[in-house]
């Protein structure tokens, strides 16, 4: 099985998460631009400057019509290329993909103005579906995209991702589940957020940084 991904892949607009975001944005740091869809979306929304960050060099160069500047290679190696301080950090089915996630989490907490807000969305480790091929059907079940995408390095539970979010200088304001479907949400009242965190394929974080 290869990592090669779809063009499809970098421009599907994060509809499910920009909801969520406190406005103003402020100097907003897309981590993961992709394309640009998301960025398209987020310009409504008034930011001070949109700057993007992407690993694929043809995604890249579509959204730089969106963002105000877009760092093309890996998180680690053009973060410090980064003007601060960064009001708001989008991290969007990044982390997973990354060595050192944590490592990553702590420079964005040290680009981050006092009481900028951190988005994060990652895939749910706790997901019941993970349990049943593991231990019922004997395999992890990678695929080319997805929640068993081949190219995760790292894997993250509700707890995990709250952790480590904590332990780059934020407080966490919002731990659940995305998107937030009406009836996952009465199940989670009723189960003190546990159902969630077993029906839930992706997990979101929306964290502050400390003043």
């Amino acid at each position: 099985m290869t990592a090669t991904k779809p063009k499809s892949y970098y421009s599907v607009p994060r509809t499910d998460m920009i909801g969520f975001l406190p406005r103003p944005l402020g100097r907003l740091l897309d981590v993961g631009c992709g394309s640009g869809s998301t960025g398209a979306l987020l310009r409504a929304f008034g930011p001070e400057r949109m700057i993007g960050v992407e690993i694929v060099p043809e995604a890249a160069a579509l959204a730089r019509s969106v963002y105000d500047q877009v760092l093309v290679g890996s998180v680690e190696a053009v973060l410090d290329q980064v003007d601060g301080p960064i009001d708001t950090v989008l991290c969007y089915d990044v982390l997973e993909h990354l060595v050192d996630p944590w490592d990553v989490l702590r420079r964005l907490g040290e680009l981050s103005a006092p009481g900028a807000r951190l988005h994060v969305s990652v895939p749910n480790a706790r997901h019941l579906s993970l349990a049943y091929d593991v231990y019922l059907r004997g395999t992890f079940s990678y695929s080319p995209s997805g929640h068993r995408d081949i190219t995760h390095l790292r894997w993250f539970t509700p707890q995990d991702i709250e952790m480590a979010v904590t332990s780059a200088g934020f407080d966490v304001v919002h731990s659940g589940s995305v998107p937030l479907r009406p009836w996952r949400t009465v199940l989670g009242r009723l189960t003190n957020g546990l159902s969630s965190q077993f029906l839930s394929m992706q997990w979101q974080i929306l964290a502050r940084r400390h003043a």
